[in-house]
């Protein structure tokens, strides 16, 4: 016969406990350990900040995430040495993302409202650790150190009882019900503390756990062990600590803590002094705001979020942060996102694919922009940046007025040796030339990573790695990006109306407003030229995706020679690049014949994806383009081969 008997003291005396722990010390009013304590409240949360006697320069703080009055020893060293000591109750929620964003507005309170420091050092105990892990990954630019007693690491631990742990039945339920978990999505859950570290190691924030050997509620096994291997693997600094001295009570949960001082100096020597960073605000511009996609998310529920851009974009990394941010940030809205990050294309490649690649999918309230890396990469012109950008927009614009469009150039070695000259990089100049005329927020990565470096806070070498950004990177990306958007929604009404926006004249007449893809059925050719509905490589180069196993118009004979009628300000080729691609001429309505090389300097490692445009500055009308198979090459390239997957034209 099953005893439940047991199980039923156990939870009685953990629910005892800890009332014993909350309720242990009855400071007077306006105290706390003999100091001042300010209180308050966030959301109808209590909370409380405890000033230290004389505070240390750059004010220095740490943040108690759970039971505040449980072994204090280290807060009371700490505020003897000039650090702040903040708690905010959001009890019985288990770190669930509500809970997070309560400690966002309690932290945005914190560091503009009383000028604490930026980074603050965290101490979780027990469950707390579901709290500050949680909030800690989704902020490790934010945190100089972590202290974690007997810490819960896992909820299929604890309270879920799941493996050696003993659990808690009564708990385990409370939990699903805040997060809205079925048994099967609870036990599935990936984020937990001891999930998704790299972002925290990448910051090298250093973590200090102190436990029980013998702790039956939060088995080490399951938790700290299991934390600790991952954390050292993904190359954050750790240490573990077990107290095996005194009293081993509460299931081996609770043991005093006799070197208070020691983990004081912990906190401490992470902490102090204080670091000075640069705030996130100095690189974006809110302009025109983001009230539209707004009033989307908070009275309609509802809005598409589209993201437009390169490898930076595609890779995996700030994209899903962002998505995930605005998700818990509002999580009564139905969100759809679009993935149009396609690795090699710029904002000419953009302005050309916008129709299909976005607009085609949906109506979209949001959009992310950049393409600043690869539009110096790739060689392309000011002139046709310009154009690109502006053709970008003002199409966008014209799909949904509504739209709200966010502008971001992100960072390469070449924008950083620019900006140590003094110089400012023309692809920069450029966006923010586009942005500011459509009153549209921007987001200068490229500066921001540049001065970050010259002010110590990182390196190129070691942190960031990569112009494709290292974990270091990405996270530094969405810090940013994100801090744009906060500060945009939080300067917002919640009954904000939605706007329609009236385009201005266009900067330039000659701009890719109307770009779109124009189908390679629409070609006249003969028999040297041939569709492949399905095109594969035969050489065993990888391609990029989107661009396999799709219809390409090819000849690799020199001589061979197609033409295209069509009406339009420009036009233009996209191609797929390999170690074949040859050297085509071409002429527009009779004109003289122009070369142009196909091969790029990557087309030797792969098929990639590459736009050419050959001419921007037709009258409007009818045209004709010819192009015709060059008997010259690239002394790089193995053959002569034009794949034509579309033709570019703006009407």
């Amino acid at each position: 016969m099953k005893i439940k008997t047991p199980r039923l003291i156990l939870t009685t005396l953990l629910a005892s406990s800890f009332l014993l722990v909350k309720a242990q010390e009855k400071p007077a009013p306006g105290l706390w350990k003999g100091f001042e304590k300010k209180a308050l409240a966030i959301e109808g949360h209590m909370a409380y900040y405890v000033k230290p006697a004389h505070a240390l320069p750059g004010n220095p703080w740490v943040w108690r995430a759970s039971f505040p009055d449980w072994h204090t020893d280290m807060d009371s060293i700490l505020l003897s040495r000039g650090f702040y000591i903040a708690y905010i109750s959001v009890d019985d929620q288990y770190g669930s993302p509500q809970s997070l964003q309560v400690w966002d507005k309690f932290y945005h309170y914190l560091t503009n409202e009383v000028s604490l420091a930026p980074k603050v050092a965290l101490e979780a105990v027990s469950r707390g650790a579901l709290y500050a892990y949680g909030w800690a990954k989704r902020n490790p630019d934010k945190i100089t150190c972590i202290y974690a007693e007997t810490p819960v690491c896992d909820i299929k631990s604890w309270p879920g009882g799941k493996g050696k742990g003993i659990g808690d039945t009564a708990l385990w339920s409370q939990l699903k019900a805040v997060y809205h978990f079925t048994e099967a999505q609870a036990m599935a859950y990936n984020d937990n503390p001891i999930d998704n570290l790299e972002g925290l190691a990448a910051f090298r924030v250093p973590m200090l756990h102190v436990i029980g050997l013998n702790d039956k509620l939060a088995p080490p096994a399951e938790n700290t062990y299991v934390f600790a291997q991952r954390y050292i693997a993904a190359g954050g600094p750790m240490s573990v600590h077990p107290v095996t001295i005194g009293p081993q009570e509460l299931q081996g949960h609770h043991f005093p803590i006799d070197r208070a001082g020691y983990y004081a100096d912990f906190i401490f020597n992470n902490s102090f002094p204080v670091k000075k960073t640069l705030a996130y605000s100095n690189y974006f511009e809110m302009a025109g705001g983001l009230s539209n996609f707004y009033h989307a998310v908070t009275t309609r529920k509802k809005a598409t979020v589209t993201f437009l851009g390169g490898s930076i974009t595609y890779n995996p990394g700030w994209r899903q942060k962002i998505g995930r941010y605005l998700q818990e940030r509002f999580p009564d809205a139905e969100f759809h996102f679009i993935a149009a990050g396609i690795p090699s294309l710029g904002s000419l490649p953009h302005a050309f694919r916008l129709q299909q690649d976005v607009l085609d999918s949906g109506k979209t309230d949001l959009l992310f922009v950049e393409a600043a890396v690869n539009d110096k990469a790739n060689g392309t012109d000011s002139l046709t940046q310009v154009r690109a950008l502006e053709g970008i927009i003002r199409h966008a614009k014209k799909s949904n007025p509504e739209m709200d469009i966010v502008m971001m150039a992100f960072a390469d070695p070449e924008k950083t040796s620019d900006y140590n000259k003094g110089l400012v990089p023309t692809e920069i100049s450029n966006h923010q030339l586009v942005s500011r005329y459509y009153n549209l927020p921007f987001i200068n990565l490229a500066k921001e990573v540049r001065d970050k470096m010259n002010n110590k806070e990182f390196t190129w070498a070691d942190d960031f790695k990569d112009l494709h950004p290292a974990v270091f990177g990405q996270e530094l990306y969405f810090a940013t990006i994100k801090n744009l958007l906060g500060d945009c929604f939080d300067r917002l009404p919640e009954n904000i109306a939605s706007r329609k926006i009236v385009l201005p004249k266009p900067l330039n007449k000659a701009s890719f407003q109307n770009g779109n893809y124009y189908n390679i059925k629409n070609a006249v050719y003969k028999n040297r030229w041939t569709i492949t509905p399905k095109w594969q490589p035969t050489d065993g180069l990888p391609t990029r995706e989107g661009f396999v196993n799709i219809p390409v118009l090819s000849s690799d004979t020199p001589g061979a020679e197609l033409s295209l009628p069509f009406k339009g300000t420009a036009a233009g080729i996209a191609i797929v690049s390999g170690s074949d691609a040859g050297i085509i001429s071409y002429a527009i309505d009779n004109g003289e014949f122009k070369n142009i090389d196909l091969y790029t300097q990557w087309s030797g490692m792969l098929h990639l994806p590459w736009y050419l445009l050959l001419s921007s500055d037709l009258k409007p009308g009818s045209h004709v383009l010819k192009i015709r198979i060059s008997e010259q090459k690239n002394k790089a390239s193995k053959g002569n081969a034009s794949r034509i997957v579309n033709f570019l034209i703006n009407e």
